[in-house]
């Protein structure tokens, strides 16, 4: 009903109206209607404009209407459906208004978009319009990228649409701008770029641009980086780019813009409307007037009223203005003439004509018109009446309420405003809610607000906000609750710690309980001692110096705040000390020189802190193994004044080990680290060779060894405590230790090895005494796993796949082999094409074709081979689509009943080998289609039991691997009855019945479909009354499943598989009943499923 009249015939048209006449006066009708019901809202309802694109990819309609109340609400739906709008412009969907135009914008403009929008003025329709988004395609789609790791890789397309934004997805993921990805747009919106920073192996993938209904996808394959050398290390980011369209996609860029730009203008050019040239004479003409002619328009409005709002008991003024000062005009109000009062009056000054209104009041409220010369205008006036407040009554509402802890404390105020009001208080911003704590009164005229036993949580800022529809008033004052102060924060600040006294600070309360604080107590204890001294009040300083200490002594203070109210709890200080003593720390490099049964000697160094005092002497002491007691050995009171000590109280065959600590003015110091343990015996022999050793695994960068333990002769070798394993390349005679400390167990693993590298290995055993002679491999190592011949670890393995023309096709597969296989790749015996990707690691191989083409079907294998073995799969993989049908069919009758159909081969036959027809029939009686013949590799086929008097048409269908073609349909062949008389003289009849039970007169056989192949299982049932047939699949029942196709025509039950799959594998059951007996018939589908070669 919005739509342009010139609109109306394409309209039509489009939704097969044909009767136009009949249109117009039903559209007249509605229009009725609607204009009946918009005139309750709407005053005067002009200038609609439909929707229309813009070219920075926005959309807008306006139109210009005065709204009966100002206050009415607009609603903006699209195809019913409520769409939020808002006056900001950077919004989805803004609205904008001037003056008595309204202006509806959508920014950028997407196919989503795209649908019928209404404007509603209080649930009324005022106005529709259809946006159309135009179709948008790709005139250039994203390439495949081949990217270096650590390079930037760039995807482009260009739009034959401007679009502010499209959609960007890798791997299936919506992308958005950030640190990983760049997506820049051109200034005509045509170009488009997606920029993958930094690409890194796990990056490669499918990357798509979406813009709708339309999408494009590419694939980025990133290379690895294989330097040995940078092999471990973080490899430095490339600065250049890989993909891009370059100077041709800019060309075509051009040439769109140019092209769209003169699709504009054309535009432009058809919807230019003469202008009107001299001035715009308003055509609202009241009563009779004398003729004017073109040269002479009259007085008119230079300037007409505005709509105004006012606050009630303030002065205001309707304002507007004439051509001509010597005029007299009239003045109204909702449509009845205005007359002077002392509270309204007129001014004319000059040509300006004024509505004076000294003090407003709500009977002023109205729309007024002002009409001269025969020309009116007219605007509403709109007296407004907010929430206000007395200023003597808010400057007493502001000033701060004193209240002590656990006290009521009150707040009120006067206000006047229309009602409905709606009044609410704040405390600290936030909204107060009745609770047995909280009153709230309030009224017309005034609120109060009354809190119950304040605490210090209720302090704060006290808000009152009162809101009508016309505006909102704030009082805002401030609860102030006294209590006693919270404990002083720690932790204390030491600004002097020494041998005569303590000077320490601290930090006050963090509530001083709403007042100062006007002193500080203190109380101290001397660490060990259990009774406290009371220092007495300090003042409000928060810092304290403490001379009345002993040197070296620890102190603890507890520290409490006092105001007016009381005071606070104690905060208590970590113990501070009294100066510090100067102790020696630990002596260094205490190691054992030599041990006997009856006397261990030890050697050790200075500390190299002496605590800036000289050295009077060291201590010794000792500890067993498995104790946790340390014995002093020199007497306490003889410190050991040389760096060295031979302990001779020992026990033989006991473990020891020591520590030793060194002693200056202040004491003795932190002792030293204790020595290593050892056995108060005399010196013993290195141990003997190891034995049996061998390695017991290798990987590519591993070796894990083996030995037995050497044997312990007395006088000769002693008891072997430990091992090291040491090891050397082939190409370098100095041996190396794998481990730093002595290994224990008979067993160990190198790591670390370089992959197929020679090594040499021995193991050295070692106890107290020194090491034993090396034992070392018959032969060189080899970094590298056992031998093990190349296999596939993939559970199934496909060996025929189909794929679409121009989509991507990916063969991965796992295997395993050491060392490890080479990997080949052939196609029909030959290398793979250059365009076939293949990415290849230690344990997998893939193969990628981007976008396959025919070409690309044959047998592909995968040889992998190494120096045990090697082993082969094949896979055949068969590009194609879906088939286009034969060509015409044409029917013979050479015997008769019979009907030979003859057809032209598809055009793809030759392409595909796999290519063969399925024929349908239909004939007059039964008027469905029944499939007669499947899997035909020729183009002629005879159909049999060819009725007389029956209408037949066939059907052919050319199938292969991807799907089925469109059919091709034969003329309709019928062959004519031919009548004859017909007499038969039959004997009488004898009584019969002819119920009988069910019985299956053919049975069901077993069937081997390959997979992804038709199946077809039938037997013949006969019986009286009909029985009734269910079909069953491993006792369950199929005769509402979908996926399989059953009938049952004069007694030949029928069951179609269109497509077998490994889930139709499994016993099938035929049961017939029917009110005599029931009887079922078995036989079980097996489905060849595919084997890999190997």
């Amino acid at each position: 009903m919005s739509a342009d009249k010139k609109c109306y015939e394409k309209i039509c048209w489009e939704y097969g109206v044909t009767d136009f006449r009949w249109m117009l006066k039903k559209l007249n009708e509605k229009k009725l209607e609607r204009e009946h019901e918009q005139e309750k809202v709407v005053e005067r309802l002009c200038n609609l404009k439909p929707i229309e694109m813009k070219a920075n990819g926005e959309a807008e309609f306006e139109l210009e209407m005065s709204l009966r109340d100002a206050a009415s609400r607009i609603f903006l739906f699209k195809d019913g459906v409520m769409v939020p709008f808002d006056d900001d412009t950077d919004d989805k969907h803004a609205l904008r208004q001037v003056g008595k135009r309204f202006v509806f914008s959508i920014n950028g403009v997407s196919p989503e978009d795209a649908g019928l929008y209404q404007v509603e003025v209080d649930g009324v329709k005022i106005f529709s319009t259809d946006l159309k988004v135009p179709s948008v395609d790709f005139l250039v789609k994203i390439q495949d990228v081949k990217a270096e790791e650590r390079e930037d890789a760039v995807f482009q397309c260009v739009v034959s649409q401007p679009i502010k934004k499209i959609n960007w997805k890798g791997k299936n993921i919506s992308l958005e701008q950030g640190d990983k990805y760049d997506i820049i747009v051109s200034e005509d919106m045509l170009i488009h770029t997606l920029v993958v920073k930094d690409c890194l192996v796990f990056d490669k993938g499918i990357y798509a641009a979406d813009i709708g209904l339309q999408s494009c996808s590419a694939w980025l394959m990133v290379e690895a980086d294989n330097d040995p050398n940078s092999r471990g290390k973080k490899k430095a980011r490339k600065t250049t780019r890989a993909g891009g369209g370059g100077e041709e996609l800019l060309k075509i860029a051009e040439e769109q813009q140019a092209k769209l730009q003169k699709e504009r203008e054309e535009m432009i050019q058809k919807k230019k409307k003469r202008v009107r040239t001299g001035p715009l004479v308003p055509d609202t003409v009241i009563g009779k007037k004398e003729k004017k002619t073109p040269s002479d328009p009259g007085v008119y409005f230079t300037s007409g009223l505005s709509d105004i709002s006012a606050i009630i008991d303030t002065e205001t003024e309707l304002v507007c203005r004439l051509s001509s000062e010597n005029c007299e005009g009239v003045w109204y109000k909702d449509g009845r003439e205005v007359t002077a009062t002392e509270e309204m009056y007129f001014v004319n000054d000059g040509t300006y004509r004024k509505l004076v209104f000294k003090n407003c009041k709500e009977e002023d409220n109205g729309k007024y018109r002002y009409e001269a010369d025969g020309r009116k205008t007219e605007a509403m006036l709109v007296v407004e009446d907010p929430p206000r407040l007395n200023q003597d009554d808010l400057d007493h509402f502001m000033k701060p309420v004193v209240v002590k802890t656990g006290k009521d404390a009150a707040f009120k105020l006067n206000f006047v405003g229309r009602e409905p009001l709606k009044i609410q208080w704040y405390n600290e911003g936030e909204e107060l809610l009745e609770d047995p704590h909280l009153r709230i009164e309030k009224s017309g005229s005034h609120s109060r607000l009354l809190l119950l036993k304040c605490n210090r949580k209720t302090r704060g800022e006290i808000k009152l906000k009162i809101k009508n529809e016309f505006g909102t008033a704030d009082a805002i004052t401030q609860l102030i609750v006294l209590d006693r102060p919270t404990p002083p924060l720690g932790p204390v600040d030491i600004i002097e710690s020494s041998a005569s006294c303590i000077d320490f600070k601290w930090r006050p309360p963090k509530d001083n309980g709403g007042s100062p604080i006007t002193n500080y107590i203190l109380k101290r204890q001397q660490i060990g001692r259990n009774s406290w001294k009371k220092l007495g009040k300090i003042g409000p300083e928060a810092k304290y110096r403490d001379t009345d200490v002993d040197h070296g002594r620890k102190y603890c203070y507890h520290i409490r705040a006092e105001n007016d109210q009381g005071i606070s709890e104690m905060m208590e200080t970590d113990d501070i000390q009294a100066g510090t003593k100067a102790y020696p720390g630990p002596p260094t490099g205490l190691k054992v020189i030599s041990a006997f049964k009856d006397c261990i000697n030890l050697a050790w160094s200075e500390p190299s802190n002496t605590g800036r005092t000289n050295i009077l002497g060291y201590n010794v002491e000792k500890r067993k193994n498995g104790s946790n007691l340390w014995g002093l050995v020199n007497p306490p009171e003889e410190p050991i004044k040389e760096k060295k000590y031979a302990v001779k109280d020992v026990v033989e065959g006991i473990e020891y080990e020591f520590r030793v600590s060194a002693i200056n003015i202040s004491g003795a110091g932190e002792p030293s680290a204790p020595s290593e343990f050892v056995f108060a015996r005399d010196p013993k022999k290195p141990p003997g060779k190891v034995t049996d050793l061998k390695v017991t695994d290798s990987t590519y960068t591993t070796l894990s060894l083996s030995w037995t333990k050497p044997k312990e002769k007395e006088g000769v070798q002693d008891e072997a405590k430990g091992y090291f394993v040491e090891l050397r390349t082939a190409d370098n005679p100095e041996w190396g230790r794998c481990n730093s400390s002595v290994i224990i167990v008979n067993s160990f693993t190198i790591m670390g090895l370089k992959s197929m590298a020679m090594y040499w290995v021995r193991v050295v055993a070692t106890n107290e005494g020194g090491d034993s002679e090396p034992e070392e491999l018959d032969n060189h190592i080899i970094a590298m796993p056992p031998p093990v011949r190349p296999h596939f670890t993939d559970k199934k393995i496909k060996n025929f796949i189909v794929a679409r023309t121009g989509n991507s096709v990916r063969l991965n597969y796992n295997f395993k082999g050491s060392p490890k296989p080479t990997v080949t790749w052939m196609k029909d015996g030959l290398p793979v094409p250059k365009h076939v990707t293949v990415s290849n690691s230690d344990t997998s191989s893939q193969l990628i074709i981007t976008s396959s083409e025919r070409q690309d079907t044959g047998l592909y294998t995968l040889i992998l081979k190494n120096m045990v073995g090697q082993v082969t799969s094949s896979v055949e993989i068969r590009v194609t689509d879906d088939p286009k049908p034969p060509g015409p069919v044409e029917l013979e009758e050479n015997v008769s009943g019979t009907i030979t159909i003859a057809w032209t081969a598809s055009p793809d036959e030759k392409k595909d080998d796999r290519l063969h027809y399925t024929i349908s029939k239909r004939d007059s009686v039964k008027r469905t289609w029944q499939a007669v013949a499947d899997h035909l590799f020729n183009n002629k086929f005879t159909a049999v039991n060819i009725m007389p008097g029956r209408q037949y048409k066939f059907r052919v269908y050319a199938k292969n691997d991807m799907g089925t073609s469109k059919p091709s349909e034969s003329p309709t062949w019928e062959v004519k009855r031919e009548k004859e008389s017909f007499a038969l003289n039959l004997p009488d009849s004898k009584d019969c019945r002819f119920e009988a039970p069910p019985a299956f007169s053919v049975p069901l056989k077993m069937h081997n479909a390959p997979e992804s192949y038709e199946c077809y299982m039938s037997c013949a049932v006969t019986g009286n009354p009909k029985p009734y047939i269910t079909w069953y699949r491993n006792n369950v029942s199929l005769n509402t499943n979908a996926n399989y196709y059953i009938t049952n025509t004069c007694g030949v039950c029928s069951m179609a598989i269109l497509k077998v799959g490994p889930r139709d594998r499994g016993d099938y059951t035929v049961v017939a009943e029917n009110a005599l007996g029931r009887v079922e018939c078995s036989t079980k589908l097996v489905v060849k499923e595919s084997v890999a070669g190997s």
